[in-house]
């Protein structure tokens, strides 16, 4: 029988932090650290000193995995704009067990959800339901394959490099602006603690629309002056006829305008005959003369920003004076720690603002779907339970859905009231799916639009699903009489396929939900076919990874 084995995760830029040999858990003395220093810590100022300071931020650790790491993903991004090591929280909250609370709490410490961070949705819930167990970030990706091509720090690390105690590091994620700037770099001689710059929330995107950085080509064409330190402005422009038309188009309380839209309002003068690169650049060169730029974000899987997925690059037009960079921003700060107060996490697209130039965006996209990596453990066990669905089918194709229940049943956000409702849409959507997969099964096949998309070629080798064959599903959900239903209806769990040995091989962090979410992306990622609810931010991270794998956008379906 064929087996699917892991695929491989290009790399489309140079690295230009840390070679493997050089992260903090490898580096030794004999490599060129210094001999009375802790190895770790050498480790860290080699990462610190490429970079002219830190870059921090406000971390929501009350949010689950997949939105943490969209933060954390945005916050990367940040600092690699600024040239700037970035922070993120030495660990995350996993929210439930798999087995007895105190099983998983001999392992790691146990906290109350609600007491860390301050927030109180779970108070009304049984205590053992208010509990929340303390994990290092590590455990939820790769951070050693991160650390190649960016530099990234833990708060733990910082606290270490200052001769600050671990202890104090906030349970809630907040930046402590007293006591994280108490201390003295230990490999400076200067005896200076850390200064601070802080960029309110309010500044970072209000009234404007924010990107990476000004191009030197755009800054010229708009008239671009630096009026104090690095606060520059937008020389005047004159109104034109298609400008005020573009702006016309806009709807009420938009900052920028779709591509759909542009086409409308200013391709109608263009060659029909024109090749999509040729058409791109006379439009763009159209705005440029009437003063709006083209700007490169992304659509989301589902047409919704929800999801956080990378998969579906876009362009959008805006008016050029209300753009500002942030690099030209904030590049220029001299103070060692500059900080981000407050969330920008809701409403906004991947990466927290828009890229000026399609390689900036490009380069964005490397690293979410290459650079932010899963633990070699998930990858290798994905593979296994993968394989383990194939010979379960038969050894044809099987297909994946996510059904989220657990606080959107709560919250009345599920897709249908009712649970049996709720997997009847999924076997529908399913079916559908089938008909997909033996259409694509013919050839040729595609990828999403991404950095050295190679495609996965598993459609052409295996034979499509059959009416019969069971699917699996990745679910929150835990009441026994319903995991009983989803088994009747022809549903596998992954505690159907998983195994003591693969517990055992894998380590004690599967006991907890959140490793286990992990898992099971992984797992869906590989599925022939996949089909989720796009207001879950898990199916998002799906998306990224069947985008990484060269997966076949016509074999997924997020619905809104």
């Amino acid at each position: 029988m064929l087996r699917i084995t892991s695929y491989p995760y290009p790399v489309l830029f140079p690295h230009t932090t840390l070679n493997n040999s050089q992260s903090p858990s490898n580096i030794t003395s004999e490599q060129g650290g210094s001999p009375e220093v802790d190895p770790e810590l050498d480790a860290l100022r080699h990462i610190v000193s490429q970079t002219k300071g830190f870059y921090a931020r406000d971390y929501s650790l009350w949010l689950g995995w997949n939105n943490m790491r969209y933060i954390i993903e945005t916050a990367v991004l940040h600092g690699r704009i600024l040239n700037r090591t970035t922070i993120i929280p030495s660990y995350v909250y996993a929210r439930a067990c798999e087995f007895e609370n105190s099983a998983c709490a001999a392992y790691t410490t146990m906290v109350n959800r609600g007491d860390a961070t301050g927030m109180d949705e779970w108070r009304q819930l049984p205590i053992e339901k208010q509990m929340a167990w303390k994990i290092p970030v590590s455990l939820m990706f790769n951070l050693t394959h991160l650390r190649e091509t960016h530099s990234v720090i833990t708060v733990s690390d910082y606290l270490r490099l200052h001769n600050i105690s671990a202890d104090v590091e906030t349970t809630n994620g907040s930046w402590d602006t007293d006591l994280y700037h108490r201390g003295v770099n230990i490999f400076s001689d200067s005896g200076v603690e850390p200064t601070l710059y802080v960029l309110k929330n309010g500044e970072y995107d209000s009234g404007i629309v924010r990107v990476d950085q000004l191009p030197q080509s755009m800054r010229e064409r708009g008239g671009w002056n630096i009026t104090h330190g690095q606060v520059g402005s937008w020389a005047i422009t004159e109104e034109t006829p298609l400008s005020k038309a573009l702006q016309d188009a806009m709807t009420s309380g938009a900052s920028v305008l779709d591509w759909d839209t542009v086409l409308v309002v200013v391709g109608e003068n263009n060659n029909p005959n024109e090749t999509e690169s040729s058409l791109v650049g006379g439009i763009a060169g159209t705005l440029e003369k009437n003063g709006w730029e083209v700007l490169y974000t992304y659509g989301g899987a589902c047409g919704s920003d929800a999801t956080k997925d990378v998969a579906v690059p876009i362009r959008q037009a805006v008016p050029r004076s209300s753009l500002r960079g942030l690099y030209d921003d904030f590049g220029d700060i001299e103070q060692d720690v500059l900080l981000l107060r407050g969330e920008i996490h809701l409403g906004r697209q991947p990466g927290a603002l828009r890229f000026s130039t399609f390689e900036s965006r490009e380069r964005y996209t490397q690293t979410v779907l290459y650079d932010f990596r899963p633990t070699d453990n998930v990858i290798e066990l994905a593979d296994q339970l993968s394989n383990r669905m194939i010979e379960k089918v038969g050894g044809r194709m099987w297909m994946g859905a996510h059904m989220r229940r657990g606080d959107f049943a709560t919250y009345k956000w599920t897709m249908e009231p009712s649970f049996e409702a709720h997997l009847a849409r999924i076997k529908r959507h399913l079916r559908d799916g089938r008909d997909i997969l033996r259409f694509v099964h013919r050839g040729p096949l595609y990828t999403y639009k991404v950095p050295l998309a190679q495609v996965d070629r598993t459609p052409l080798l295996l034979d499509p699903p059959a009416d019969h064959d069971r699917f699996y599903v990745a679910t929150d959900e835990r009441d026994p009489k319903n995991l009983a239903y989803l088994r009747d209806q022809g549903a596998v769990l992954i505690s159907d396929l998983l195994t003591i040995y693969d517990r055992r091989a894998f380590g004690w962090s599967i006991m907890l939900t959140d490793v286990l979410s992990v898992v099971e992306q992984a797992v869906l990622a590989r599925a022939a076919y996949f089909y989720a609810h796009a207001h879950s931010s898990v199916a998002g991270g799906v998306v990224n990874l069947r985008a990484s794998h060269g997966a076949d956008p016509r074999t997924a379906l997020l619905e809104i």
